[in-house]
């Protein structure tokens, strides 16, 4: 039998922490082992812990004195897994049913296929249910080998990889190592790098967990555009200045991945100004840090390959000629 470890790092959530387990061990897994870390929470977190670990042979406990962060208990959780699949899954988030049996179906029939994902429903913290589909899609898979799935990564410039939906395989997860706490915001997606060059990747479109959405998010302590794209260049240089540096393609992917980052910086800077928006000269400042040739060469590329390309060009001129106008009649500056 097949076997899977579930890692459930919490801090604080004492909120969500049931339903966070309860969705994972009503999962038709056929060995399963739960480990809640908790990061000394000052709520009821340990409480609700302990009755659930009483209840539940499965479960097994990590609750610390003191803090020590989120990497500490993602890189725990690396080294106390030693089934064949492994998942981290925050408490505040948890798993649409059969989400394990059909990440694990799939790994089993495709032994390439080292990490796979699918789509997450973000659910607002103050709504009622989370209107998951009763019937999953049939035959939904599809696989992408890892230079493929690193190179679309790169292109992308971003993480199209939603975090609570990633099952892997145990063995490839300690090959890879651990979480990098350099990097608060993107460490998953210099994971998903360090995965690629293991093996493929498989990807479903139904729904594999859902994602509650509330301010105490750590991504929400990411503010604007140029933070997040800041974040995600991290990401990036991190992974091919040490695991990805063995690519003979690596200074070109990681010319992608940063050229990418700039287009949307670049055309967001752009909005925010016909939109008198701030923040758009220290965006279109980032733009060209990342790629210098945009100072006197508009990235073009990255609206052409928009539907609405020509409708976006047409609505920008005639925004930026109205700011322009407006900044000579009153003598001010744009």
């Amino acid at each position: 039998m097949k076997s899977i470890d579930v890692v459930i790092p919490n801090y604080n959530y004492a909120q969500y922490l049931q339903d966070c387990v309860d969705s994972v061990r009503s999962q038709p897994a056929e060995r399963l082992r739960i480990l809640i870390i908790d990061n000394a929470s000052t709520d009821d977190s340990a409480v609700i812990a302990r009755t659930l670990a009483s209840a539940d042979p499965r479960i097994e406990l990590m609750l610390r004195p003191r803090n020590l962060g989120a990497h500490a208990s993602f890189n725990d959780g690396i080294d106390w897994a030693q089934s064949d699949y492994f998942l981290i899954l925050c408490s505040d988030d948890y798993l649409a049913p059969g989400a394990l049996a059909r990440a694990m179906s799939f790994m089993e029939e495709n032994d390439d296929v080292h990490l796979t994902h699918g789509r997450t429903h973000f659910r607002a913290d103050a709504t009622d249910g989370d209107h998951l589909p009763d019937t999953p899609l049939l035959s939904d898979w599809s696989k992408q080998d890892g230079k493929s799935f690193l190179t679309s990564l790169c292109q992308s410039g971003r993480n199209f990889v939603s975090g609570p939906t990633v099952i892997v395989r145990t063995a490839i997860q300690k090959k890879a190592g651990y979480y990098k706490p350099a990097l608060p915001h993107t460490d998953d997606l210099e994971m998903w790098l360090r995965f690629a060059l293991h093996g493929a990747v498989g990807r479903t479109d139904n729904i594999q967990a859902v994602a509650r959405v509330h301010a105490s998010n750590q991504s929400a302590t990411v503010r604007t555009l140029e933070q997040w794209s800041v974040e995600f260049e991290a990401a990036f240089r991190s992974f091919f200045e040490n695991d990805g540096a063995i690519l003979p393609e690596a200074e070109a992917l990681l010319r992608q991945a940063r050229d990418a980052l700039s287009e949307r910086a670049y055309w967001s800077a752009i909005a925010q100004i016909c939109r008198g928006e701030p923040g758009a000269t220290a965006l279109m400042r980032h733009a060209i840090r990342l790629r210098p040739s945009a100072a006197w060469l508009p990235p073009f590329r990255y609206l052409l390959n928009r539907s609405d390309a020509s409708a976006l060009i047409g609505r920008s001129a005639k925004a930026l000629g109205r700011r322009l106008g407006t900044s000579m009649t009153s003598g001010g500056r744009l």
